[in-house]
């Protein structure tokens, strides 16, 4: 199997700066993986044990977002790309989606891609679906569990009122939550093999993107200051009217 798995990087830090376009300020800041991508990378580095191929990580940011990728090679993963532009700054889903797409396109061909289910710093789950659509590929998301059946993979997805299970034929993209798996740990033979690795860097021309749809220029999306308000609510319910106070 060929797997493209998409992971980011996000602020390691508790304090979050915004510039004044209300984008968050990345440069200078400690970074880490976002979380649930670490289970997405196992998800796909399982698939590959068990089948054969090859797992490539991409992610897309600034030239200090190849550490996230470097920890993907130590995990396991055959290949790494960094998507890395100035035109990609300050991008929605939108832009991102349709930068991610046009990678897994030069990529060539692929079985799978898989996405963790949302970013701890914007927590949109929107970046999966929308590359899918940019792509034109079948989507599942909140994948716990996966298996293959032939051409198509099979995914479950838990809920609180029960279990689903959906299947589809491959190509296909998935986001997968926490509940999958346990990410692996970093062995000493893989950093080893991982060092010897290289990152393929592409940018806006290597992508053939049009640049009006990348960064701030693609993103219809724009953010605003806010501010806490007090918010009262009356719900009328069985002639009793109960006031509740949202902040």
């Amino acid at each position: 199997m060929n797997i493209i798995v998409f992971i980011k990087q996000i602020p390691d830090s508790d304090e979050v700066k915004l510039d004044e376009n209300g984008n968050l300020i990345r440069s200078g800041a400690g970074t880490m993986i976002n979380p649930v991508d670490k289970n997405a990378l196992e998800a796909g580095l399982s698939l590959r044990d068990r089948f054969g191929g090859k797992v490539t990580a991409v992610t897309m940011g600034p030239p200090q977002a190849e550490d996230v990728l470097k920890r993907a090679l130590f995990m396991g993963c055959d290949e790494a790309v960094l998507l890395s532009d100035r035109a990609f700054g300050g991008a929605d889903t939108l832009a991102t989606g349709y930068v991610l797409s046009m990678a897994a396109k030069k990529l060539g061909s692929f079985d799978l891609a898989i996405f963790g289910n949302k970013a701890s710093d914007a927590e949109t789950a929107q970046t999966g679906p929308v590359t899918a659509g940019f792509l034109g590929l079948p989507l599942i998301t909140s994948v716990d569990g996966i298996e293959l059946d032939g051409s198509a993979i099979v995914c479950r997805r838990s809920f609180t009122n029960g279990i689903e299970t959906s299947k589809t034929e491959l190509p296909a993209v998935i986001t997968v939550t926490p509940a999958i798996n346990t990410p692996r740990f970093m062995t000493p033979a893989n950093v080893i093999e991982g060092l010897k690795k290289g990152i393929t860097v592409w940018n806006c021309t290597d992508l053939g993107c049009d640049e009006s749809k990348c960064g701030v220029k693609g993103s219809p999306l724009f953010s605003c200051k806010s501010s806490y308000i007090v918010v009262y609510k009356i719900i009328l319910y069985r002639s009793f009217i109960v006031k509740s106070l949202y902040v």
